[in-house]
């Protein structure tokens, strides 16, 4: 993804392996970023801790949009010609996957485009196969040989720093690609972001701003 002499742009990849729609956007992300120069960091992060911070149910605690996120993102692999198969259950408990990924990585760095692939292929290429099932996770975690204890408190600690670092950046969900400031949520958000780095003039009318700038109408109690 880069190109000699041109602009280099920095993307940050945010994902957590429970989505469906980071397998898809981490495989598409490569074409929508073609003819650039990028530097992607790929930045495990716990969806959960978005959800709770936020006060909202994921898609998958809602049962006509549960069965509409497999749906579509079933299809969408299938017009893709990406081969992609439902684990035994979801949503999971995904924290195993995302220390293993970030126990891939030197202290404070983050883990390499191969480590992201195994750990979301774990879930989305392996029809029927429980995610958090142990013997499946050792075997995984042996194959990718972490630099680092997954189960280690230096890990723990960097994950839950990765979450906190997301919030700030008002972050609620996954797969969201931040460039320049600006983030671009979930894998239809992508042809977006790459106009944006073309320089697309839209970018820099009024109306990104504008949206923010909306007052509330009416606000539902909870």
């Amino acid at each position: 993804m880069t190109t000699p002499g041109a602009t280099l742009h920095e993307v940050d990849f945010w994902f957590d392996p429970i989505s469906p729609y980071a397998f898809l956007a981490f495989h598409q992300l490569p074409q929508a970023l073609e003819g650039m120069s990028v530097a992607v960091r790929y930045r495990p992060v716990l969806f959960a801790a978005f959800l709770k911070h936020h006060g909202q149910l994921g898609p998958a605690e809602i049962a006509p949009k549960r069965d509409w996120t497999y749906r579509d993102c079933l299809w969408q692999a299938h017009a893709a010609g990406l081969p992609m198969q439902l684990p035994a259950a979801h949503p999971f408990n995904s924290l195993a996957l995302l220390r293993l990924a970030l126990a891939c990585a030197p202290a404070g760095g983050q883990p390499n485009r191969y480590v992201c692939e195994r750990i979301l292929a774990h879930v989305w290429q392996r029809a029927g196969a429980d995610a958090s099932d142990a013997a499946g996770l050792a075997v995984l975690r042996e194959s990718l040989n972490p630099q680092r204890d997954p189960d280690g408190p230096e890990v723990r600690q960097e994950l839950r720093a990765q979450g906190e670092a997301a919030i700030a950046q008002g972050l609620f969900g996954v797969p969201t690609c931040v460039w320049q400031g600006r983030a671009f949520w979930g894998a239809s958000a992508l042809p977006m972001l790459r106009a944006a780095m073309r320089g697309d003039a839209w970018f820099a009318g009024p109306d990104w701003d504008a949206a923010q700038a909306l007052p509330t109408g009416v606000q539902r109690a909870r």
